[in-house]
């Protein structure tokens, strides 16, 4: 199954359907699954009812994209007495045409002739794209898909109380986002992660443009929304991961979090599993979560790029190989370049040949996007380690 080709939330189902009848869960067991793998943090490492087929790497998106139709599905399984596959799909893209009609969350959902999978895998491939470019979002790697979890709870709200949770989704955002400002404001000095975290919840806002931060206490956040227990528990955990920076937790933050507990009638009991969930996971996954790695943001970006077009390259390698093999003059070109300095009009020609193959693999059309020149030359280093074969070939005829 792959998350980014068409037909893949059909051919998903009966896996997230076979999991569900062999794992009997709650709503809070599949939280805590969702929070283990990263995805109420923001970052999904890995899914839950489905892993990933041998040979095939998804990606951290791809991820995202798989536990977000599986937060959803289990949502409408877990609310709804004799679900069905047809109606929990026809729900999932009602309920996103409820948020659409809003200016400020325009998601293009499909109309007209399509397939309910279809139509629900274009809604959830628009909905965890970030709000910033491509090469902007990978420069500054910055994921902006930590409040995701927003839509799991208005989904539920939605079909409890058949309401427009349009009004509730704005509304809890404004609450999480107000609280998480004011957690981060216990730090006395901002570092380059209490700096990373609040882009990262700023890029994440889908229904409040702009959010005067004017409350110094909890006490003055209008909590009246944050009723239930995982509307409480998510709350929670942002915070704590707003103040998990220097891998510890002070009496001033710890302080501040009690007070939130206190207010919204949560134990101590509550508290330590949260902060005992960000610890986990961020001391476990410190060197693969994208907003831990503010150290070095130009080796970053040229890792998380590699690895996008190495992932691209090695799905598409047949249809790959056979485009370059047409290609006699790239070939001969690239084999080459390994040991010497192609000349301008040799490196123009390599680019425009690059390009005419980008265009006959939809897959690759990354590279025809502006700024996608820039990839070229990561493809350029790739394909020979990729496909040393082709080369060789196409070199001895």
């Amino acid at each position: 199954m792959n998350p980014s080709a068409t037909g893949w939330v059909k051919k998903h189902f009966s896996s997230f359907l076979d999991f569900i009848d062999k794992n009997t869960m709650d709503e809070e067991d599949f939280y805590e699954a969702l929070r283990a793998v990263g995805f109420i943090y923001g970052h999904s490492l890995d899914t839950i009812t489905e892993k990933q087929p041998k040979g095939l790497t998804w990606t951290t998106q791809e991820k995202t994209k798989v536990n977000l139709f599986d937060a959803l599905a289990f949502t409408y399984y877990d609310t709804i007495t004799n679900a069905r596959k047809e109606d929990c799909l026809e729900a999932i893209i009602a309920f996103y045409k409820l948020l659409d009609k809003k200016e400020q969350y325009i998601i293009n959902i499909p109309i007209g002739k399509g397939s309910l999978e279809y139509k629900v895998e274009k809604i959830i491939h628009q909905r965890v794209q970030t709000n910033e470019s491509v090469l902007q979002k990978n420069f500054s790697h910055i994921i902006t898909n930590a409040l995701v979890y927003i839509d799991i709870l208005s989904f539920d709200h939605y079909l409890i109380t058949q309401e427009d949770p349009y009004e509730y989704a704005k509304k809890l955002e404004a609450v999480l986002t107000e609280t998480i400002w004011l957690a981060l404001q216990q730090k006395e000095s901002k570092d380059e992660y209490n700096k990373l975290l609040i882009k990262l919840f700023e890029s994440s806002l889908r229904y409040n443009s702009l959010i005067k931060h004017t409350h110094t206490r909890v006490t003055e956040i209008d909590l009246s929304i944050v009723t239930e227990p995982l509307e409480q528990q998510y709350l929670l955990d942002l915070c704590s991961l707003s103040l998990w920076d220097d891998q510890k937790i002070d009496e001033h933050e710890r302080l501040f979090i009690m007070e939130f507990c206190t207010v919204m009638g949560l134990d101590e009991k509550g508290y330590l599993e949260g902060v005992l969930a960000v610890k986990t996971f961020l001391t476990e996954h410190s060197d693969e979560v994208a907003y831990l790695n503010y150290s070095n943001p130009v080796k970053h970006f040229y890792n998380q790029t590699t690895s996008t077009v190495s992932n691209l390259i090695s799905r598409n390698s047949k249809r790959l190989v056979r485009e370059i093999r047409e290609s006699r003059d790239l070939v001969i070109l690239l084999g080459q370049s390994t040991t010497r300095d192609l000349s301008k009009d040799e490196r123009k020609l390599v680019k425009n040949q690059l390009l005419d193959i980008c265009k006959s693999i939809p897959s690759l059309a990354v590279f025809l996007l502006p700024g996608g020149g820039l990839l070229l030359p990561i493809l350029v280093r790739l394909i020979p380690k990729m496909l040393p074969s082709a080369f060789n070939e196409n070199l001895e005829d």
